[in-house]
Formats: C-alpha cells, structure tokens, sequence
C-alpha cells in the first residue's frame, strides 16, 4: 500500500482552510500559524478505557478480581503520556467492563479533566429506573451507552426500552459486538430510527486473523441507517495484528465507501493497543499517513469531525 505525503496533504488542506476563513480569522486575532496548528494537533480518540488501581475508592464489581485488570492501571495520566505527544487532545472515554454500572471513576476523571474526556456509560438496562440513570449520566456529560453482545443478539423489552430512552436523551448506543451480531443489530435499527448507534471495532471482523467477506458486508449494510456510525478502532486485534497495520486499508475503504469519512471515527482502544509490541503512534499514523485514498478533508472527519460532533456536542 502506498504512503501519502501527509505534510503536502496538509498544506494543502491549510491552504484551502485560509481561503475559507479569510479576514474572519485575523478579525479574532487567530494567526495563521495558530490555525494550522489547530488542524494538525487537536485529534480525538474515540474510545479509552482507564481505570486507577485504588480499589478501595473505586471498587471492582462483585464478579471480577484485582487480576483482571491488566495492566493493573491505566490512568489519564498515563493515557496522556501516548496520546499527547501525537496531537490528540480529546478522548471518550469507555466505561470499563470491571466497574460495571458503577461509573463513578469514569465521570470522576471527566469532571478532573474538563474540555478533554466525553463519556460512555453502563447502565443496567432491565433496572426499573433505568430512564433515570440514563438522564444522570447525560447530565454528567456522558453521550453513550455501552452495550454487549449477550444483550443485543436476543434483545427483549428492556433492551429495546433502552434503544428509545437513547433517542429520547439524544445518546447513542454503543455497540460491542461480534460479526454474528450484526444482523440484530440491524433489526433494531430498522425499529428505532431516531437513535444513534454506533458499531465499536468494526463489530470484531478480523479477530480471527481474517477479513471475513460476508461480515462485512453484512456491516457495509447498515450503512443505510443515517443515524448508524462506525469506530475505526483496535487495529491491535485484527487482521495481521501487526504494525504499520496496512492489511486493514482494504477494509477501511470499504467501510469508508459505504458510511462515508463524516460517520467514520478513529479510537485506539488503549490501554490494549500500547501492550506488548503495539504503540500508539503507529495506531493513528495508519489513517493519517498512510492511506492515500483518504482525502485530507476525510482524515479530519475520521481523527476529530465525526466523534466531536457525537460526543462533544
């Protein structure tokens, strides 16, 4: 696979931004180096976990042990320490599975870091009061709900209920799923129009070490829903599972020719992508540098655009 020259991309990118902004810029006293700065060096991660190891303040839920948190601590602080040094300022953060619906931690680290994390939560969908901890969570500046597999592929009452308390609180449901489930979960959309979905890690396809054709196509499909969007995500784990992590290119165009770059949105999955022999640099290099059917107009959709406008908003 070839690679763009990204520094001719973005002056040329820069050189088309000037153009439009014009006298505006200079009348707000924004320079132009500034504002090209502002292009290059303002991504956002659409999905991170972290947790602290301090399990007394933030207690783990009753069926998981201080061994499955592996490592045992990935705190903002040390989230910053890979993501910073290649211009992404914002993250959403995701709910970890070991907190379960307690997402104290989560909104605790949102509230220390104001204007940097975005959110998405956990909540019991079978509670009774589930609308209530929906609108608590949203009020805290959370705008998304994480979902599994075991809930989606057979969704009941409750699962539905929750798909229409997302469109109701304008959040989106945010889907973990497998290549299996994708076929639910295109149900659901076809009776909940109005919520925003969004599909986390290409819904696995690659896991297996292969790009399975049929899967993705059956994921491309979903792509008639508007309101549906898709997390260019973990590259870690899929397909060779090795950087520079080209073999995916195919994939990512495909998806981009169905969705579209403005439904699109980068995440790295951390702290999974900065073990063993992954980082995280080569993670987003891969969407910004080296693939050169993306336009730079595209890249700012997938590395900022799309997530700010779902999760920043």
């Amino acid at each position: 696979m070839s690679i763009e020259n990204s520094s001719q991309t973005s002056q040329r990118f820069t050189r088309r931004a000037f153009s439009a902004i014009g006298t505006a810029t200079l009348a707000v006293g924004l320079s132009r180096a500034t504002y090209a700065a502002t292009l290059e060096d303002n991504w956002i991660d659409a999905h991170v976990h972290v947790w602290t190891p301090d399990t007394k303040k933030y207690p783990l839920a009753a069926k998981f042990k201080v061994a499955d948190m592996q490592p045992p601590s990935f705190t903002p602080e040390e989230l910053f320490a890979h993501c910073k040094p290649v211009g992404v300022k914002r993250v959403v953060l995701i709910q970890m599975s070991f907190y379960q619906f307690d997402n104290r931690y989560m909104l605790d680290m949102m509230a220390a870091h104001p204007g940097v994390f975005s959110g998405v939560g956990i909540v019991d969908h079978q509670a009774s009061d589930v609308a209530a901890k929906v609108r608590e969570l949203r009020k805290a500046g959370v705008r998304g709900l994480r979902v599994y597999s075991e809930s989606v592929a057979k969704p009941g009452k409750e699962m539905e209920n929750l798909w229409k308390i997302a469109a109701d609180e304008n959040i989106a449901i945010c889907n973990l799923i497998n290549p299996a489930d994708i076929g639910a979960v295109d149900k659901l959309c076809e009776k909940f129009t109005a919520t925003k979905v969004v599909i986390d890690h290409f819904a696995r396809i690659g896991v297996s070490g292969t790009i399975e054709v049929e899967a993705l196509a059956a994921l491309c499909r979903l792509a008639r829903f508007p309101t549906v969007h898709l997390k260019t995500s973990a590259f870690y784990a899929l397909g060779k599972k090795a950087a520079p992590y080209d073999d995916l290119g195919p994939m990512i165009r495909q998806v981009r020719d169905a969705f579209g770059a403005d439904r699109m949105m980068w995440a790295s999955d951390c702290p999974y992508q900065v073990q063993g022999e992954h980082a995280y640099a080569p993670a987003i290099a891969l969407v910004r540098d080296r693939l050169d059917f993306l336009s730079a107009a595209e890249k700012q959709s997938i590395l900022r655009g799309t997530a700010e406008k779902l999760f920043f908003a």
